[in-house]
């Protein structure tokens, strides 16, 4: 006969505010296998905390039921809590009266008592079917895997690094620097973004610590946390590293032109290159797509021109394997696609350009050498519209507010007033100027003493006009017109989405997306900078949009985490495990392509002289999901804590009043 002490939280006026604790507290005495039923205002409170462990002492109790907020909030406390006790931590069972009933039932006081009774029932009918649980302990590699090169990124590496943890740090492109290398300022300041980046990366590169591997994806993982295995592909530069000082004259010589992705399209680039001039490592690519040996088999004259024999035709890619104890993922985001958008006519005129291209344009290493052009004509532009929330807050796109679009355009909207001067005319269309970071409002009160033209209201449609010029009209709700504009340019605000890898990220390091696309974090209050998966953690904007503090103090914050985590001799694993039953498993392996952790596999048994296969739980890899036990036709496969007789046993509780 088990003893079970039940906790209602009044959780301030959350819960007390619509549930009678009162009368529940009084309803929970009543129930079997129940010796004591409390209330009190803030259970997870130190006092709250030490009634509930001097209750286990004086009346025994064996099991703790504790009604209060979401499990995601303090279900750690409590156990910690009850262990203090020496209760074990696993003998607890959590009824979340707050999100379950009190915001969900205000108002209706009657109803949300007689539903947290409901709850309270159910929890003591599983509470009496909870086992004791132990965590296992594990070895932790004393190395971090940093996912992406870009601002966040880096700034975790360096963290990392300096911390005395072994970093690899691996970025798909050629050089890392990632979105923030192809601004020219940052707002508020307007300083250099160069000037503020270039010193990172170069810091990442000559650091002892940090084994850069640029040009490089990772293409599988398993293990668990502390030690996880790493598979990363490392594709063919054709060009030595270690050979290459980047003195570009194989560019010169190179005959193919191609678009320059990092121009935005803006430019050109030659089949063998370096993305930008301040590019670490600062070796050239051969991008074998465009390069005429690779397509045609002719040519090779970079090969020939090259003084320090750095170009390898017959480079082959290579795959790494590496051990590591925690993981960072920063692959950043992607800007919104505004051909998805056909009013906005991008794609029909070249002078219709987005926030990013506007930004190769204003740099002083862009194709224009800093000049604003209209890339149609190659003319001063004199005047130009900027449209913002492209994608963003868009029911049909993103509803989110991509949080960098205001600052970024007030940033833009000045530069172009200083470089072209104050005869030109310059408009920002917009839905609403969110100016909410330190130094925000007065770059928006700068841009309003400038002459900049603020209408409060989006164009329903762009036109390209015979002789190139773009015009549209636009209700301006401050005024109460519709206003008809004229311009030269027309530079489109996009919005902050998913990155491109984000589908194939989520899938290989099992990390799930959010409904908005970006990658989960654990719960967004208390545990932002993790991931769902342990020893997994999220840095900058690939969690969500951030301007680049933001992302910064994120990586610095997932770093601090990895180093707490490593820090430690041994980490204990989670003991909500999947388990099996070998009495009734058959071996069809029916568990093992559904498994997303590849945390299950065969073993061949002998048994009276035959061989049987039986299904067998990787425990260190598991992370207790559950997939396995739904897929099991003979439910000889459980999960420790979540076992059919303690939920069923929920279920008929459920049934009874």
């Amino acid at each position: 006969m088990a003893r079970i002490g039940v906790y209602i939280c009044h959780c301030g006026l959350n819960i007390a505010g619509v549930i009678d604790v009162e009368e529940v507290a009084e309803y929970a005495k009543s129930l079997p296998d129940v010796a004591i039923a409390r209330h009190y205002a803030y259970t997870c409170s130190e006092p709250g905390q030490r009634i509930i462990q001097e209750d286990i002492k004086t009346e025994k109790l064996d099991r703790v039921v504790v009604a209060a907020c979401s499990p995601l909030m303090h279900e750690e406390t409590f156990r910690k809590t009850v262990a203090e006790a020496g209760l074990n931590p696993y003998l607890l069972e959590m009824v979340n009266l707050r999100e379950h009933v009190s915001w969900v039932h205000f108002g209706k006081p009657e109803e949300a008592t007689e539903k947290a009774k409901d709850l309270i029932r159910m929890g003591v009918a599983r509470a009496k079917l909870l086992e004791p649980l132990q965590r296992k302990k594990v070895s932790v590699e004393k190395s971090v895997l940093v996912v992406g090169g870009g601002i966040a990124g880096i700034q975790a590496s360096l963290d990392l690094a300096n911390a005395g943890l072994d970093v690899i740090l691996v970025e798909k492109s050629p050089s890392i620097g990632g979105k923030m290398a192809m601004l020219d300022k940052t707002f508020p300041t307007l300083d250099c973004s160069a000037c503020i980046l270039t010193p990172k990366m170069t810091e990442a590169a000559r650091h002892p610590k940090i084994k850069l591997l640029t040009y490089a994806e990772v293409e599988n993982v398993s293990g668990h946390v502390g030690n996880y295995e790493v598979t990363i592909l490392k594709k063919a530069r054709y060009v030595d590293e270690d050979k290459c000082r980047g003195c570009g004259v194989c560019a010169t010589k190179c005959p193919v032109n191609v678009p320059d992705e990092f121009n935005m399209g803006l430019g050109t680039r030659k089949a063998i290159y370096i993305q930008f001039p301040q590019a670490v490592p600062l070796g050239y690519t051969i991008d074998e797509e465009n390069c005429l040996y690779f397509s045609k088999g002719v040519c090779r004259i970079c090969e020939k021109v090259c003084g320090f024999k750095a170009i390898n035709f017959e480079q082959k890619p290579q795959r790494i394997k590496v051990k590591v104890g925690g993981i960072v993922i920063a692959i950043g985001a992607e800007i919104f696609d505004a051909s998805k958008i056909p009013e906005f006519a991008f794609g029909k005129s070249k002078n219709i350009i987005t926030n990013l291209q506007f930004e190769r344009l204003t740099s002083a290493s862009g194709p224009t050498g800093g000049e604003i052009v209209c890339p149609q004509t190659n003319k001063r532009a004199r005047s130009i519209a900027f449209i913002q929330c492209v994608g963003s807050r868009d029911k049909r796109f993103n509803e989110y507010c991509c949080r960098i679009g205001c600052a970024n355009t007030l940033k833009q909207a000045i530069l172009a007033r200083e470089k072209l001067g104050k005869d030109s005319d310059i408009y920002v269309c917009y839905i609403d100027i969110r100016a909410f970071g330190r130094g925000y409002e007065e770059l928006y009160r700068r841009a309003r003493s400038m002459n900049i033209n603020f209408v409060a209201g989006i164009p329903s449609e762009i036109y390209v006009e015979p002789d190139g010029t773009l015009s549209f009209n636009v209700f301006d709700k401050n005024i109460d017109k519709l206003l008809e504009i004229r311009s030269d340019l027309v530079v489109l605000v996009n919005g902050l989405t998913l990155s491109y890898d984000a589908e194939k990220v989520s899938a290989v390091f099992h990390v799930p997306k959010g409904l908005d696309g970006f990658l989960l974090e654990a719960h967004p209050k208390l545990r932002p900078l993790e991931s769902v998966v342990p020893g997994i953690f999220l840095a900058g904007i690939c969690q969500g949009p951030k301007d680049i503090p933001e992302a910064v103090s994120h990586a610095s914050g997932a770093a601090a985490k990895v180093i707490d985590l490593l820090s430690r001799v041994e980490i204990e694993l989670e003991p909500l495990k999947a388990f099996v039953d070998k009495e009734f498993c058959s071996g069809c392996g029916l568990c093992m392509p559904v498994c997303p952790y590849t945390a299950i596999e065969m073993k061949i048994e002998k048994m009276n002289g035959s061989e049987r296969h039986r299904a067998e739980i990787i425990e260190e890899m598991c992370q207790g999901c559950g997939v396995c036990a739904i897929a099991c036709p003979s439910g000889a496969i459980k999960v420790h804590h979540y076992t059919n007789e303690q939920i069923l046993a929920q279920v008929h509780a459920a049934c009874l009043k």
